[in-house]
């Protein structure tokens, strides 16, 4: 019996021309640089069927609709080239939001939550010999910035399968995707509240001293069953996030009434200062909707929660990549 190695593992996804047609990932094009990964080829639904029985012990079940699970994290970093997108921006894209490209002065390209034509993916999983696919895979994303650590963006799909099949591995070609740089006050420009954003510049605002911030796009997958064939999609989305602020006691009492009064301000936030890899991110309505008392090494800490807003529709969070 061969050993197989959890190690020799290949992960390819590529964007749908059509949502649930192959798009057929290759090693070349399409690999994924990833960590913090795990799959479940075969999520099936149960049905359950309670017959009335003179014993205790367990009904009879049946198999239901079945759908496939991955997660799986990557570095939140540039392409290197201002105006070529990251490596990761398919992912982003199948978790509903759209690209704006072609953006000058400076050379930019930008993301913002979408509602409509929505992107989905194609996803091979090699593992060790074993081919997994999914298809017409959408997800939802966290992003996770905190201090001495990279950041980086966890992913969590669901797709329809596709039989396994006995597969050798792929080669993944991995050379667009470029190592982030380290959360530390070298290369960060910190939250900043009450900031404007226009054409790639954040401008003016607040500065707060935080240990960086966690976001959750939060969408609503959906993996629903139909008699003509299965299908996963978005059907909501509800953005939101943390962060951990160093605060005088005055701060502090002017945080806790930015709670209680519902208050809505502007947020942003820059990872990275050299062109082809720097990552903006803006907010135009954030509000904190809770705090808790934190620390880091015995100091006060104001622990802050937060939602994003939309203001004008599918605006509520700019990712940019300069």
């Amino acid at each position: 019996m061969s050993t197989r190695f959890i190690k020799k593992t290949v992960i390819l996804a590529a964007l749908e021309a059509t949502v649930g047609v192959d798009a057929v990932p290759t090693g070349a094009l399409n690999a994924l640089k990833v960590f913090d990964m795990s799959i479940t080829p075969v999520d099936a639904k149960e049905i359950k069927i309670d017959y009335v029985t003179a014993w205790l012990g367990s009904s009879e079940t049946l198999v239901g609709a079945v759908f496939s699970k991955c997660s799986f994290s990557v570095s939140l970093s540039g392409s290197g080239d201002a105006a070529v997108a990251p490596a990761w921006a398919p992912l982003l894209l199948a978790c509903g939001f759209s690209e704006l490209t072609g953006l000058t002065s400076p050379a930019r390209i930008e993301y913002l939550p979408a509602t409509d034509a929505l992107k989905s993916l194609s996803i091979y999983w090699y593992d060790d010999g074993v081919l997994h696919k999914m298809l017409g895979s959408f997800g939802t994303v966290e992003l996770t910035a905190m201090v001495g650590e990279a950041p980086k963006l966890k992913f969590d799909f669901t797709g329809i399968p596709v039989p396994a099949t006995a597969t050798p591995n792929a080669t993944g070609v991995l050379t667009a995707w470029k190592p982030p740089v380290p959360i530390r006050k070298l290369n960060v420009v910190d939250v900043k509240l009450g900031v404007a954003y226009a054409a790639g510049v954040l401008t003016g605002g607040t500065p707060y001293n935080t240990t960086g911030l966690t976001l959750s796009t939060g969408n609503k997958v959906d993996a629903d069953e139909f008699l003509s064939g299965d299908e996963v999609g978005i059907s909501d989305r509800e953005i939101t996030g943390s962060t951990s602020i160093k605060v005088s006691a005055a701060e502090e009492v002017a945080l806790l009434g930015t709670v209680e009064a519902g208050t809505v301000q502007t947020m942003g936030f820059e990872i990275g200062k050299v062109t082809g890899n720097r990552i903006m991110l803006f907010a135009p309505a954030m509000r904190f909707k809770s705090h808790k008392k934190d620390e880091k090494s015995g100091k006060r800490l104001a622990g802050m929660g937060f939602k994003l807003n939309p203001v004008n529709g599918n605006d509520e969070l700019r990712i940019v990549s300069l």
